[in-house]
């Protein structure tokens, strides 16, 4: 036996194998061969050594690989698949590297550097049924997964292995991507992990805060289901390294990285975090926050909520930069979607069209992105002027908005742009409902904050109205525009006019609704310079403009005493009935 050394002992056995190995050489076995090892430098052993695993044997296109852990070998092959897909999507179908990964949990024998046993027989049996670029694991593996994880496989049912004398219970990844010309169903989630926080006090007892912050970033980071957040178990594991930031990025296979430091000193605390783009080491953001130490748990949340919320509104903006800088050809369904949201959220007249081309672009690559279908609703009725949309598009719209909550009812963000949908059809209950779902599954989105505060305040609940709206804003300190409009409709109502008006003032290439709003506001507060100049404006966009087709049109306010003290401030102001 080699090196007389023989250890029984019970292992996670992850086998990998590449598909249509014998074509891919034959057709080109030089490119085939120097693919194979950048994937395995640069995706594959860092991926399984950033995971925990240890790479047992390369059998040519394969890998025997072994884990300590059933959570992190089902994590490991998720983001090794996921990673490869990104990585060969540009690549012709046919030429394509696409890998199967089969995971079992049994008794093994470790003879010197090798792993031997029926156990590790069933794993390259698994590996064998798996789809192309897919996973399959045995029952006894799904067992060992959370709650979040055996949701990620569909039942495969009992099957007969090759050589496998039982039949083996399997299970299969749902999120598999299709060979064909759009793979980014597995690219469309950006990746990001972050790194434990380094407790910088004097104590080193004060470590469980530090770990504390880094998994409630994690755990925070998890609900915007448009990212992909590796595991605390592997980002942890590079504690206290000082390697290059690039490098631990490349290891753990992600486009951004999250670092920071807690600092206590006597009855304060100092949190501070970063934001950084692990291809250029570019810092795109960093902030600090200090705190007293009245209630440290409650002091842990309020600074966690406010890290996920800006990080993801920084990771956006990042994203979509990139995105824009590539020419419209050569995007799949995810750079559609983010070209979609930089247009939906444009003051230009054509942003509107361009938002819906953007995400009709991306459905008919991504049939299934949900997120893509849930703003194509809200683009659709954005072109036809929100609310005062043909009834046959509210309709359509609504359909669509239906179709994303059920692609993934779980994405807060469909819930949202269902519950939006249903505020132009004046469905004023129903969009509430909706908002509550989808401050439920993620309360650190500070977009639905705000818009649950603007619908409030329309239904009248203005106290109630003013906490969202402070919150979301309190969150997500570089807001969008749109957040100013709401506010400002909200204060409005609230009878604080100057504040409306500051607020409204915000807004780039307002329209007649926004102009309209601002005469109000200054006409409430007797400003009767401000009154005239905006007025001006507004005539010379709107030179029919009626305070009725306002209320009308313009408003989608519950009571009728709102819709009143609107028609007030425009008539005060002297514009037509």
């Amino acid at each position: 036996m080699a090196n007389g050394r023989v250890e029984r002992r019970l292992a996670v056995i992850m086998a990998t194998d590449i598909v249509g190995y014998s074509r891919l050489t034959e057709a080109d076995e030089t490119r085939t061969l120097d693919t194979m090892k950048r994937l395995q430098t640069s995706i594959l052993a860092p991926g399984i050594t950033a995971c925990g695993g240890r790479i047992v044997k390369l059998m040519g296109d394969g890998t025997l690989v072994v884990f300590n852990s059933a959570v992190d070998a089902v994590d490991c092959a998720i983001s090794l698949q996921e990673a490869l897909a990104c990585d060969q999507q540009e690549q012709p179908t046919d030429d394509r590297i696409l890998v199967r990964i089969g995971i079992n949990l049994a008794d093994v024998v470790i003879e010197g550097d090798d792993l031997l046993g029926d156990g590790v027989n069933v794993a390259a049996r698994l590996q064998a049924s798996a789809t192309p670029g897919g996973i399959c694991i045995a029952d006894v593996v799904h067992r060992q997964l959370g709650a979040k994880g055996r949701s990620a496989f569909l039942d495969g049912g009992e099957i007969a292995l090759k050589n496998i004398t039982r039949p083996i219970h399997v299970w299969h990844w749902t999120d598999a991507p299709t060979i064909g010309p759009s793979m980014s169903q597995a690219c469309a989630r950006t990746s990001i992990a972050v790194l434990p926080f380094e407790n910088l006090s004097n104590a080193p007892d004060q470590t469980f805060f530090s770990d504390g912050i880094t998994e409630d970033i994690i755990g925070g980071l998890a609900r915007f289901r448009a990212l992909s957040v590796t595991a605390a178990s592997s980002s942890f594991s590079f504690r206290g390294e000082h390697a290059d930031i690039k490098e631990i990025g490349r290891k753990l296979g992600v486009t951004y990285l999250v670092d920071g430091s807690v600092r206590r000193a006597g009855e304060r605390m100092r949190i501070t975090a970063r934001l950084i783009e692990v291809a250029s080491g570019t810092h795109l953001w960093s902030e600090h926050y200090d705190r007293r130490l009245t209630d440290i748990f409650a002091i842990q949340d309020d600074v966690t909520r406010m890290i996920v919320s800006t990080l993801v509104g920084q990771i956006e903006s990042a994203d979509l930069r990139q995105a824009l800088r590539k020419p419209p050809k050569s995007l799949a369904a995810y750079e559609f979607y983010l070209r979609g949201l930089a247009h939906i959220r444009g003051y230009e007249p054509d942003d509107n069209r361009q938002a819906h081309a953007m995400f009709q672009a991306a459905v008919d690559r991504d049939p299934q992105f949900a997120l893509a279908h849930a703003y194509l609703a809200l683009a659709i009725i954005a072109e036809q002027g929100y609310g005062n949309a043909p009834s046959d598009v509210l309709d359509a719209a609504l359909a669509i908005a239906r179709k994303a909550v059920s692609l993934d009812e779980a994405e807060s963000g469909c819930q949202r742009m269902l519950a939006i949908i249903q505020f132009y059809r004046r469905e004023f209950e129903l969009a509430e409902r909706h908002y509550r779902r989808a401050y439920l599954l993620n309360p650190n989105d500070a977009n639905t904050l705000v818009q649950m505060g603007g619908l409030l305040a329309r239904r009248g609940k203005l106290d109630e109205a003013m906490e969202w709206i402070n919150e979301g804003f309190r969150l997500n300190p570089f807001p969008p525009p749109w957040y100013s409009a709401t506010l400002g409709n909200a204060l409005y109502i609230l009878g604080r006019y100057e504040e409306a008006a500051a607020a409204l003032k915000e807004l780039p290439n307002p329209g007649p609704f926004t102009l309209a709003r601002l005469v109000a506001c200054h006409a409430q507060s007797a400003n009767a310079a401000s009154v005239e100049e905006t007025k001006a404006r507004l005539l010379q966009v709107c030179p029919d403009f009626s305070t009725e087709d306002f209320i009308r049109r313009g408003l989608l306010l519950e009571r009728d005493e709102h819709r009143d003290l609107f028609r007030q401030g425009l008539l005060k102001a002297g514009l037509p009935a």
